[in-house]
Formats: C-alpha cells, sequence, structure tokens
C-alpha cells in the first residue's frame, strides 16, 4: 500500500523549545492513524507540526510526494491537508453556512470519492443543516465541532488532523462524531490522523497505532492490536488501575 505521509527524524517545538525528538512515522493512503500519549507528551505539536504551526528544527514531511516542510502554513491546505485543532477555529461572527463556504475548495484532480461540498457535510451532519444560518457564536461546543470538522472536509483534503475532536463533549455528541469520523474514514476512505484522550474509541476506528512519550515514538503497531492488549495500552499511557 502506498504511502500517503512520510514523517522522518522529525524534531520541532515552539521558538527554541524542542517538544518532538526524532519522530518518524508513516501512513499509507486510506488508512486511519491513533495517535496516542499522557498530556504533554507532544501529540498536539506532532499536528501543530503537520500543519505547519510550530518551529521545525529538523526532519522531513511529505505528502503524497510533497515536501510539506517546506511550505507555509497557509500553503498547506492546497497541499492536502485539512486541520481540525483543539480550539476549532471556526469564524464565530459568521454563519454556518458562510464558515463553510468560506473556505470550500473544488475536489483536488483523481481525487477518490465524492467531493465534500457545504451541501454534503450537511448531510453528515444534519444538526449544521438546522442551524445554516446562526453565528458560530450561537452554537453548542459540540456543534462548533462539527463545524470544525465540516470546514476540513469542504477543503477536500488528502489527509485529516483531529486533535481530540471529543474533548469536553457529551456523551451523545461524542457518540455522532464518532459515527461521522468512521464514515468520513472508513466509507469515504479518507486518511486521517486522530489524538484523543479516550483511546478505546478511537483505537476502535483506526487502523493503525503509535504512542509518544517525551516527544518520541515509544510505540507503533496495529490499533486492533493495542486495544487487545489493555494492560499494555494502560502501561503506555501510564494509566494505573
Amino acid at each position: 500500500m502506498a504511502e500517503l505521509l512520510q514523517v522522518e527524524g522529525l524534531s520541532a517545538g515552539y521558538g527554541e523549545a524542542v517538544v518532538l525528538n526524532g519522530v518518524s512515522l508513516a501512513l499509507p493512503e486510506g488508512q486511519t492513524l491513533a495517535l496516542l500519549g499522557r498530556n504533554g507528551t507532544g501529540k498536539t505539536t506532532f499536528m501543530n507540526t503537520i500543519a505547519g504551526a510550530t518551529r521545525r528544527h529538523a526532519g522531513s514531511i511529505t505528502l503524497a510526494g510533497t515536501a510539506l516542510h517546506k511550505l507555509a502554513a497557509h500553503e498547506r491546505a492546497g497541499a492536502g491537508i485539512g486541520w481540525v485543532p483543539q480550539e476549532r477555529n471556526i469564524f464565530k461572527s459568521l454563519t454556518v453556512h458562510e464558515n463553510l463556504t468560506a473556505v470550500a475548495r473544488p475536489a483536488r484532480a483523481g481525487q477518490t470519492g465524492a467531493q465534500w461540498t457545504p451541501e454534503r457535510v450537511y448531510q453528515m451532519f444534519p444538526r449544521l443543516a438546522e442551524r445554516k444560518g446562526n453565528l458560530g457564536t450561537q452554537l453548542s461546543g459540540g456543534e462548533q465541532q462539527m463545524l470544525a470538522v465540516g470546514r476540513a472536509l469542504v477543503l477536500n483534503p488528502r489527509l485529516l488532523l483531529l486533535d481530540e475532536p471529543l474533548e469536553g463533549l457529551a456523551p451523545i455528541i461524542c457518540e455522532e462524531l464518532l459515527r461521522a469520523i468512521r464514515r468520513i474514514t472508513r466509507e469515504e476512505g479518507l486518511s486521517a490522523i486522530i489524538v484523543e484522550q479516550h483511546p478505546q474509541a478511537i483505537l476502535a476506528i483506526s487502523d493503525l497505532a503509535a504512542v509518544l512519550d517525551r516527544g518520541t515514538v515509544v510505540h507503533r503497531g496495529t490499533a486492533a492490536e493495542l486495544r487487545a492488549q489493555p494492560a499494555l495500552l494502560d502501561q503506555l499511557l501510564g494509566v494505573v488501575r
């Protein structure tokens, strides 16, 4: 299976502070990677670095043959990155529909699957269709997260980055988002990296898993294997039962 993303010897952080140390990971086309680890181990920094929001000190990031690390942050969406950061970054002064249409891009040449449009996002998230005229400030936290995912999808990306998409959401909203993410990745075949503090929930919808500790990769393998070994998972995440 062809590799979509290749990260080699990546060291990055904020200013002179180095958070990631020599991280190497690969993601095949059409697969989902669960990126796990305790708080402060570099997961968000990894996602931010792929998106171009940190300082890279060493290493390379290649997406479908494009040297992503040579591109400015604003150019990476055009290269195929759809990023949903923890802060969601929706335009709160715009309506739901304006949020989607403001960033929408046409399908890429050779893109598999149907083009993502605002209408398809509304089909995925009926709550947004009901609130398409509402401002971002008038949405609940769960609706804002759905909108953030929708904004990433209408970029028609090659790789979707989801940084803690379930954080702070009610269980019923978490279930709705998980179903949507499963559909996007499993049925639509969109490649994704997901950072999440609910490991079992994310491992259940992922193909691969990697665990970071102190800015380095300490485990990599299939999601199914790690999910089937709860004791190892607890050990890697520092969970005491």
